[in-house]
């Protein structure tokens, strides 16, 4: 609510005789989604019962101004009732919309077939806190692991020789909606690519293949890498209090013993040890017991690969919040632990005797 927002998304577009897929943001305030006054909601301060279909359509334009813009002629609204005209599709949606998104694509309204647009804030990203200790931004869960986690691979690059190992990044779309979709982390796209990769490596190194994509598995470690909550000074009671994660302290190794998490004592040497050789900090993190935990894809991936792994993150506050925060150390420490992850990994877990 109050927030002044854009659209970004993905576009398809007519261009000439092919249809292209684009990415699109617009970059100013075009929207808002304005809360109603207290004058007018006396209780709003006891809860608000928020109704998805009624409360949150945001405002574009008001009539008058959006008319005066651009008007619709007759056979505007001819072309838009006719489900059989090639045109309709794209009348489907504000005109007014559409001739932003031209604008930015530099296309005909009439060339804009369809897109996937989701509204975004429209403030940056920004340092901040008495000593600029902080970072405010939306979407730090989860850009900042993907950040670390693709950062961390870039340093890595000049051990890749002593690597015995395939040193991988995974990030997925529509984590916070279930990861059901065809690129989520639940569809088989994550198993595909190690199959193709486990290939191709074995006809670069004459092995005949066998089992080769279980051996893979047995032999990988898996980070699933998702924010934490950072106990927060006005709510400590939320946490439990022998496992309170604290800015600026490194990262949170997450577990649950219902395995809402994949962390075990095995993954958590392993990390550990990653950690203690980088030189960096770590913290432990357990869900109070009368609370529920939130859900991350690495039990998702575990199940579907059988690969054994670790639930970690950096503390955060206002999680899902559309501004969150989260400190500038722990940023540095996440990059710095994952890369001891990617350098040390492979190591660590030859060197655990794995005998029962």
């Amino acid at each position: 609510f109050d927030r002044d927002l854009s659209v970004a998304g993905r576009v398809f577009v007519r261009r000439g005789d092919r249809t292209c897929h684009e990415l699109v943001r617009i970059d100013r305030p075009i929207m808002c989604i304005p809360s109603l006054a207290i004058h007018l909601n006396r209780t709003v301060n006891k809860g608000f019962d928020i109704n998805c279909q009624t409360h949150l359509p945001p405002i574009l334009a008001t009539e008058l101004k959006s008319r005066l813009e651009m008007p619709v002629t007759a056979e505007d609204e001819k072309k838009a009732s006719g489900g059989d005209s090639p045109d309709a599709s794209a009348l489907r949606h504000s005109p007014l919309l559409l001739k932003l998104l031209a604008e930015e694509l530099k296309c005909k309204p009439e060339d804009i077939l369809t897109f996937d647009l989701q509204l975004c804030d429209t403030q940056p990203s920004i340092i901040g806190g008495a000593c600029r200790e902080f970072i405010h931004s939306g979407r730090l869960d989860n850009l900042a692991m993907c950040y670390c986690a693709t950062e961390s691979l870039i340093e890595t690059d000049h051990s890749l020789a002593d690597e015995t190992g395939i040193r991988m990044v995974a990030l997925y779309d529509h984590e916070e909606v279930g990861s059901g979709s065809a690129y989520g982390a639940r569809s088989p796209i994550t198993i595909d690519v190690l199959r193709r990769v486990t290939r191709a490596s074995c006809e670069a190194t004459g092995d005949d293949g066998t089992d080769a994509l279980e051996r893979c598995v047995v032999n990988s470690f898996l980070v699933s890498a998702d924010m934490a909550h950072g106990i927060h000074p006005n709510f400590a009671d939320k946490h439990e209090p022998g496992h309170q994660p604290h800015m600026h302290k490194g990262m949170v190794i997450k577990t649950h013993c219902e395995m809402r998490y994949i962390t075990d004592a095995f993954s958590q040497h392993v990390f550990h040890e990653c950690g203690r050789r980088a030189g960096v900090p770590f913290q432990q993190f357990v869900v109070r017991s009368d609370c529920a935990c939130g859900s991350t894809i690495g039990p998702a991936l575990s199940v579907m690969a059988g690969v054994r792994g670790i639930d970690v993150g950096i503390p955060q506050f206002a999680m899902h919040s559309v501004r969150e925060m989260c400190a500038v150390d722990d940023v540095n420490f996440a990059v710095e632990h994952m890369t001891g992850v990617f350098e040390h990994a492979s190591t660590i877990i030859g060197e655990v005797d794995s005998k029962f």
